[in-house]
């Protein structure tokens, strides 16, 4: 391979780990022909890039951010697989589903809300981990909660005061 062409999968690399809120590495090396093409195509569906890079351009494309990826140069051994996503816990629940049938991927680390899980023991933390708009709409909901709460109370009062009242003028 050409320097230039290196220059080039480093810049695009670059970019898209620039481009992307988050992503993950992963090991795919033991999937046959079939197994990755389901892989690729539930990745295309879910809206995840899944590339396939060698160590030592991904290593200089991480190097660009300097001290940023530090913690994950030393898994960039073997087959590596980045996925790049929006959804911070797509490609975990995408990994987990794919291992019903599969052994493979593995997760080496992710890069998820501008924190480092390294190892496949970090598969169930980041498939909970909740994306902005879902925190959003659950800080909604527990504000909400205690309004409507007061109102009810002060509606359902209301009816019972109205009934006394109501009660006490049938008597006189």
């Amino acid at each position: 391979m050409k320097r230039e062409d290196k220059n080039t999968i480093i810049d695009n690399l670059t970019e898209s780990i620039e481009n992307s809120k988050h992503f993950y590495l992963t090991d795919i090396s033991t999937l046959n022909a079939e197994s990755t093409s389901k892989l690729r195509r539930a990745c295309f569906e879910k809206e995840i890039q899944l590339v396939v890079v060698k160590n030592t351009l991904l290593r200089k494309a991480l190097e660009k951010f300097d001290t940023k990826f530090e913690e994950l140069f030393g898994l960039l051994k073997d087959s590596t697989s980045i996925m790049f996503t929006e959804g911070a816990s797509i490609p975990a629940k995408l990994i987990k589903e794919f291992r019903k049938t599969s052994d493979r991927p593995v997760l080496k680390a992710a890069y998820v809300e501008e924190s480092i899980y390294i190892g496949d023991d970090q598969l169930d933390a980041l498939s909970n981990i909740k994306s902005k708009e879902e925190l959003i709409g659950d800080i909604i909901l527990l504000l909400k909660s205690p309004a409507q709460n007061i109102l009810s109370a002060l509606q359902s009062g209301n009816t019972k005061l109205a009934g006394l009242v109501k009660t006490l003028s049938e008597k006189e």
